[in-house]
């Protein structure tokens, strides 16, 4: 049996893949945290999608979370560059594509609607935290590709339409904010 822990404690430091020690709070673990929280909740979506938005919406979810792990790789992994444009220009289309099953939106929408839909809210929020997370990590500590940040940028407009796109499939009509 494989054990995951070493019963030795770590003392807030924990290893990375270069077997340097540092501290929990490093900007690079704080950024993996972040994708990987995305990441984890994603794996919740698929668990409550409707059986209206689950056929259109897992595939692409599932994908989604591929990607993270690769984008992990190529923040932690030197020589590790898997995520490029054609991944970014990949989640345009399917944005194009997918806005233009439905209406235009014309002004600002509350997240939420149905439960498919909502969560798909909260991990687009979920992914503007991990973004702003792998940015600081970029400008601060450890400069990574533009391939890397242009898609972190696109995946939360992705998610947004696919939140959009499982409450149109559930039949919830957006609610319009109501600026003053």
């Amino acid at each position: 049996m494989v054990k995951i822990y070493t019963k030795v404690g770590d003392h807030g430091y924990t290893k990375q893949v270069t077997g340097k020690m540092v501290p929990k709070y490093d900007l690079q673990i704080e950024a993996l945290g972040a994708i990987d929280e995305l990441d984890s909740w994603l794996g919740y979506v698929l668990s409550v999608l409707s059986p209206k938005a689950s056929p259109e919406l897992t595939p692409r979810i599932k994908k989604i979370q591929h990607n993270l792990y690769e984008l992990q790789a190529d923040i932690t992994v030197k020589r590790h560059h898997n995520i490029t444009p054609d991944d970014t220009k990949a989640l345009e289309t399917e944005i194009d594509d997918i806005m233009g099953k439905f209406p235009r939106i014309k002004a600002f929408i509350l997240p939420g609607g149905k439960q498919s839909g909502a969560s798909l809210q909260y991990a687009r929020a979920l992914a503007r935290k991990a973004e702003r997370m792998v940015v600081e990590l970029h400008e601060k500590q450890q400069p990574l590709s533009d391939d890397l940040l242009e898609y972190f940028n696109r995946l939360s407009d992705y998610l947004f339409t696919l939140a959009r796109y499982a409450n149109f499939l559930d039949g919830y009509q957006d609610e319009v904010s109501k600026l003053k």
